[in-house]
């Protein structure tokens, strides 16, 4: 793999210019909430007071920018059988969309994703680490080609 980087800035801006970079669209972003993680407990998957928190301002960014989309992909640890921690990040996928909805994000702003354990964030014996959900934001076009 190569990876080039870029420690010009004339030349990074340019390339951005070029790609369609708008600073309108880098204000937008910058209103967004910057937490996109929030872990759990060992079988649990309720949101815990400071998530909420945090989640009614993603909330309020959803519903100020209705052409945005987030997918919501939640995970767990590898202890127990891989159908009930699958189980156990849809739950966890679950109560953050439901949250977000009863905050008044629409419905068709969020896409649900379960992993269970195959997507680990740290090392397998890192349980508590991958007990979480992630929400990445999405535009539109990236929302429509995902959903096929």
């Amino acid at each position: 793999m190569t990876v080039l980087v870029l420690d010009n800035p004339e030349l990074i801006a340019k390339a951005a210019i070029a790609s369609g970079f708008t600073a309108a669209a880098f204000a937008t972003d910058a209103r967004r909430p910057h937490r996109m993680k929030f872990h759990y407990g060992f079988n649990k998957h309720a949101l815990d007071d400071t998530d909420v928190a945090i989640l009614q301002q993603h909330a309020t960014y959803l519903r100020q920018y209705p052409g945005v989309r987030v997918r919501i992909h939640g995970h767990s640890d590898n202890f127990g059988a891989e159908d009930y921690n699958q189980f156990l990040s849809r739950l966890r996928a679950n109560a953050v969309a439901r949250l977000l909805m009863h905050e008044g994000v629409a419905e068709n702003q969020i896409l649900l994703t379960g992993w269970g354990s195959t997507r680990p964030l740290a090392t397998l014996e890192d349980h508590a680490a991958n007990r979480r959900v992630e929400l990445e934001y999405l535009t539109q076009d990236m929302a429509q080609a995902l959903q096929g």
